[in-house]
């Protein structure tokens, strides 16, 4: 009854089922047009991450929130009239444009010790380099010894200083990501998906106009160039720029992989037919699934940038095993019409195809099950691919086919499988050989497998020939590090603690500076000043001093730092509360908004201590150094008093990666019982399932064996790549035992099964996997790292997928015979 309700659907009306799927393709190829692209950091951050509330809560609290930085390395020196000219022209361009506040830079900041005077006398008068009565010497003196703008603004050779571009503070965003919690929270279904909608819009215009400013910049730096080297840097920019890598890579590496695919195909089956045939079919199906991702508005991110490819290689297998048998068929049944060799390549191939979108789809769970948006909806986007991809083969190709005349094969058709013949020989006399090679292969993976690591660098996502390299990479080691971590110390109520505290054994001179500052604040009815303790500065500077010691930091600017620079211009004596409390009252607000506003919040009884980790550092661990430094503060505090955090894009990321982590490793082992539960039931043998299982957990161990030994890190990208790995090796074990259980069915001989199978789904296995390694080996001239890893472990997998399958799956089925006579 099936036979005759598929025959008279698809294979009696061939022209109406492809002008239907032509008609949905079409409608879908619209919605295609709408499918984004999302690099940014905030779609690989955990939303119900504690640490992620924080983080809003730092924004909130403290300014200078989102920045740009633009480093300036003049040829001529740093402090001469035609640099200060340059900078001062740069800042006035950059600042018109709509997103910027505000630019910081050497010829605006103030300078406190150019010369040193006493606080009360220098608040009255704050000099910077663009005064006039500046003398430029002190205030290189300054730039290189101030602890506020040494290795920060200006590098340790002088030749360098840092433009920070200010951004304005997204006021609405923050207001609706807040609003949106509160919905969620509220169960307010409606009015939610709602706010979404109105996020999203809002958020796509922002990023544009992020764009836009970038783009803006980088063609006012280009004006420049002839005189200077300028790179740009933030963490905008690298979320910008990542963008701007995933969209060429995909257009790019689409196109290439499409040429390449049309070239192997020419070569293999030296037919324009089989050529075209596979190419149409891939390409309404990948046509078809951009679409209706865009239909259901989802977008493509870092993670599944590459999902068009996979798709596209995953379905030109399942073509190419139907044009392998057809061919077969062909060649068996020469007699046979057109519709009987259509009907039996169809369905002899579709209970093993349909396994394996089936055990595909499983592979791809464990990034389902996941609790980050974006690698769930990476599982999700290849489980829609693959259905859609089996649906429109076994749709178009029947229907396509039956449009076509029936035509002899060419004689030289037989030469084309002598190699799959050499590898059923080789499999046969050296079985031995192929168990120990195996058993080296578990030694390796298990090896490797402990050298494995789970990192995340923002600077080696990038080749070391590209701009955006170089920029952080000059940021990273000559302006003070690049990923900027916080540290939170929250002071708990207690009279202990707000008391005003006095300086001990402090002498005459010093009574009377107390004394003017008291009547200085006499008039203040706000007590802002008592706020101000030696305690707290005891607290922070000791803190500081620890974070500056540890080697993964670079600059570390907190209140600590302006005590610094007080001491300096006290005659060496550090500062008390009152001189403090009178710094805060007195200093000018654009200059308090750079020195202190960012590392104290009176409100909320907290003080900040910002720094930022050398990124480009040999053998960072970062997740050891955020217990590491968690671990260090908690000696260091009262819990009594005082409570630490730890906040930042940093900690933000480590918590992704280590969530990532855990929930792949737990979920890998559910899918490996998954997949021998269904091989259970498809090959009814508790045999053949424990032999399946074996051929496809061996070269997905290679790979781990592969990243542990070559020092790769298991981050965003690499980490995806064991759900890719048995999503497609998983495929050619099916076809094969499938295959051989038939050949052994006919023959009772299990040599004679292998070498049958060898000849006939062998060709069909080999060539699919020559075209997804060739077609993959496209994603090795990106300039984005994290792809480059994931072609190259794609490439592995698929090679030892085939030589599992090949060599070994056949070995194992000679040793255990597991079919029944």
């Amino acid at each position: 009854m099936k036979q005759n309700i598929y025959t008279k659907a698809v294979l009696h009306n061939p022209k109406k089922v492809l002008i239907f799927i032509t008609i949905i393709t079409a409608v879908l190829a619209f919605f295609a047009l709408r499918l984004e692209i999302d690099a940014s950091a905030e779609t690989l951050l955990l939303e119900d991450d504690k640490d992620l509330k924080l983080a809003r809560e730092v924004a909130k609290r403290y300014p200078g929130g989102e920045f740009l930085v633009l480093t300036y390395s003049p040829k001529v020196d740093l402090l001469s009239d035609k640099s200060i000219n340059t900078i001062k022209s740069i800042s006035n361009e950059i600042s018109k444009l709509e997103l910027v506040t505000s630019i910081t830079s050497i010829i605006n900041v103030p300078l406190l010790q150019s010369p040193p005077k006493p606080i009360k006398e220098l608040l009255n008068n704050i000099p910077t380099l663009q005064t006039p009565t500046t003398d430029k010497t002190l205030a290189k003196k300054e730039f290189l010894n101030s602890p506020l703008y040494s290795n920060n603004l200006v590098s340790e050779d002088f030749k360098t200083t840092a433009l920070l571009i200010n951004l304005k503070e997204d006021k609405k965003y923050q207001d609706l990501i807040q609003k949106r919690t509160l919905l969620k929270q509220q169960n307010k279904t409606t009015e939610l998906e709602n706010l979404k909608k109105e996020l999203k819009e809002y958020r796509d215009s922002q990023r544009e106009l992020m764009h836009q400013t970038i783009i803006k910049i980088r063609s006012i730096m280009q004006k420049y160039q002839k005189d200077a080297t300028l790179h740009l840097g933030g963490v905008s920019m690298i979320a910008d720029d990542i963008t701007t890598f995933v969209q060429n890579d995909l257009q790019t590496f689409g196109v290439v992989v499409f040429l390449l695919l049309v070239l192997v195909l020419a070569i293999i089956f030296r037919d324009l037919k089989w050529v075209l045939i596979p190419i149409i079919i891939c390409t309404y199906s990948v046509i078809s699934s951009t679409g209706l991702l865009g239909l259901l508005g989802w977008e493509i991110t870092v993670v599944s940038s590459n999902f068009i490819s996979l798709q596209l290689i995953m379905n030109m297998s399942l073509v190419i095993h139907l044009v392998i048998k057809y061919k077969e068929n062909l060649e068996k049944y020469p007699t046979h019409t057109q519709e009987q060799l259509v009907y039996d390549t169809v369905m002899s191939m579709f209970k093993p195809s349909l396994f394996v979108v089936i055990t595909t789809i499983t592979g791809f769970s464990s990034l389902v099950l996941s609790n980050i948006l974006p690698i769930m909806n990476f599982g999700w986007m290849m489980s829609i691919a693959v259905t859609l991809s089996l649906f429109y083969t076994f749709l178009m190709f029947p229907s396509i086919l039956m449009l076509l005349h029936k035509k002899k094969l060419p004689k030289n058709t037989r030469k084309k499988i002598n190699f799959t013949k050499h590898l059923a020989h080789y499999a046969q006399n050296h079985q031995k050989l192929i168990i120990l090679t195996t058993l080296l292969c578990i030694a390796f993976t298990i090896t490797g497998a402990k050298k494995l690591f789970v990192e995340n660098s923002f600077i080696d996502y990038f080749k070391q020939n590209t701009e955006i390299y170089k920029g952080m990479k000059i940021i990273d080691q000559q302006l003070g590090g690049t990923t900027p971590l916080d540290v939170l110390i929250t002071f708990k109520e207690d009279d202990s603690i707000k008391e005003i505290t006095v300086v001990e054994n402090s002498t005459d001179e010093d009574d009377d500076m107390m004394d003017e500052f008291e009547d200085e604040f006499a008039a203040d009815s706000n007590e802002k000043q008592y706020w101000f303790t030696q305690a707290k500065m005891q607290k922070v500077k000791q803190i500081h001093n620890y974070l500056d010691s540890l080697p993964q930091i670079g600059k570390v600017l907190s209140l600590a730092t302006m005590g610094e620079i007080g001491k300096t211009l006290n005659d060496g004596v550090e500062l008390d509360s009152l001189a403090l409390a009178l710094l805060y009252q007195k200093l000018p607000s654009d200059y308090r908004k750079i020195i202190l506003d960012p590392y104290m919040n009176i409100e909320h009884n907290q003080l900040r201590i910002s720094m930022r980790i050398i990124d480009s550092q040999e053998n960072l661990r970062r997740n050891e150094l955020l217990k590491k430094i968690k671990k260090d503060l908690n000696t260091m505090i009262n819990p009594k008093y005082e409570q630490i955090d730890i906040s930042g894009i940093m900690v933000l990321y480590n918590n992704m990666l280590q969530s990532l982590f855990d929930s792949q490793i737990k979920t890998l082992g559910m899918v490996v019982i998954l997949l021998f539960i269904m091989f259970l039931i498809l090959f009814k043998s508790l045999k053949i399932a424990i032999i399946a299982i074996i051929a496809n957990l061996v070269p997905v161990g290679v790979i781990f064996g592969f990243m542990g030994w070559m020092h790769i890190p298991l981050d965003m990208m690499t980490i995806t790549i064991a759900a890719i790995s048995i999503g497609i090796a998983v495929d050619d074990t099916i076809h094969y035992i499938h295959r051989f259980s038939l050949e052994y069915e006919k023959t009772k001989n299990y040599i004679t099964a292998m070498k049958n199978s060898h000849a006939h789904i062998g060709t069909a296995m080999f060539y699919t996997s020559t075209i997804i390694i060739i077609g993959f080996s496209v994603l090795l001239t990106s300039a984005f790292i994290p792809t480059i890893y994931f072609g190259i472990l794609t490439i592995i997998a698929m090679f030892m997928a085939i030589v599992a399958d090949l060599l070994l799956l056949p070995v194992l089925l000679l040793i255990f015979k597991p079919l029944k006579r």
